[in-house]
């Protein structure tokens, strides 16, 4: 995902180098604007010794058939290995009336994919593709911030044979011990976490760990405990599916402001871009769509006017 915010020219350097460094597994989705054509421009003719791994949001067959030829034609390649529905509100299922796990059926048979995989973010949906056993894979978000359920979730896949794939492994920038992070991670098996990188420290430092894996010592349990303490309750993932916001507002951000502030560079928020986009906040209407949206069912206005608040108090110290 983060490939979309550089350059052709640097995603393909970043990606090369990830591969040659080691690393094998590329994840994306049709709906990140650029990213598979990135993938398509550093990759192509080259896939060999690459697990490939794309997402479809598609809601009809027509669409997912439509999705599954341009993400082909943007890699330049005859077939993908993991094909996965991009978080559906539901499991999609045979006989469920949407033709859409038919769709992945058929597509298989014709060779364009190879294995079958779902994404989401609701723990209800994630544990009915668990136990349907339709699937190969499934993504969900999973870091040392994970719940128990959560954690239960990974075991679950491992005892029924399918692949985990951890999205957000890094809470979205929260956790900011990338070793850490990986560390635990490591602890569990059967799981394979997707970083997201977009600048070479950060593929270096992630890198790293394939040559030296890290191990959880007891500074680093510490550390782990002590985030989960801080960031116990509710809080933003950064997940995004609550926007777009008819108000303009980057939720996404501004719901988050107050962790940011405290726990990653601040540097943004506290420019003349930060302040402008959290001085949107106060032209939330509560219109509850961002509420209703949410996955993690937070109470999204809420949590917007608390973080607003508090960012000012942050500001306002600054400035004094």
């Amino acid at each position: 995902l983060p490939i979309q915010r550089i350059s052709q020219a640097d995603a393909v350097r970043l990606l090369r180098r990830a591969r040659d460094g080691g690393m094998d597994f590329f994840d994306t989705a049709r709906s990140y604007t650029d990213s598979e054509e990135k993938l398509g421009a550093a990759f192509s003719g080259s896939w060999n010794g690459i697990v490939l791994a794309t997402k479809t949001p598609a809601k009809t067959p027509d669409q997912f058939r439509a999705d599954l030829d341009a993400s082909l034609r943007a890699f330049r390649t005859d077939h993908i290995d993991l094909y996965q529905f991009h978080n559906p509100p539901a499991c999609p299922r045979p006989g469920d009336g949407s033709g859409l796990y038919e769709a992945m059926l058929e597509a298989k048979r014709q060779g364009k994919i190879r294995f079958i995989g779902i994404t989401n973010h609701r723990l209800q949906v994630a544990r009915e593709a668990v136990q349907s056993g339709l699937y190969d894979a499934l993504q969900f978000p999973f870091s040392y911030l994970s719940t128990p359920e959560e954690t239960r979730l990974a075991e679950d896949c491992l005892r029924a044979g399918m692949g985990f794939v951890a999205m957000k492994a890094l809470s979205g920038g929260l956790i900011t011990d990338s070793a850490a992070a990986c560390a635990w991670i490591m602890e569990h098996k059967g799981v394979v976490p997707i970083w997201g990188v977009q600048r070479e420290r950060e593929l270096e430092e992630f890198l790293s760990y394939i040559a030296a894996p890290p191990r959880l010592t007891g500074e680093m349990r510490e550390k782990i405990g002590d985030d989960r303490a801080a960031l116990s309750g509710e809080f933003c993932r950064g997940c995004g599916y609550c926007m777009p916001c008819p108000q303009g507002i980057q939720i996404n951000t501004c719901a988050r402001a107050s962790l940011l502030l405290r726990r990653a560079p601040s540097e943004m928020l506290l420019s003349e871009e930060g302040v402008r986009i959290m001085e949107k906040v106060p032209d939330c209407v509560h219109c509850g769509q961002c509420a209703a949206k949410c996955p993690y069912g937070l109470d999204t206005p809420a949590l917007l006017a608390r973080n607003y608040q508090d960012y000012r108090e942050v500001l306002a110290g600054k400035l004094l």
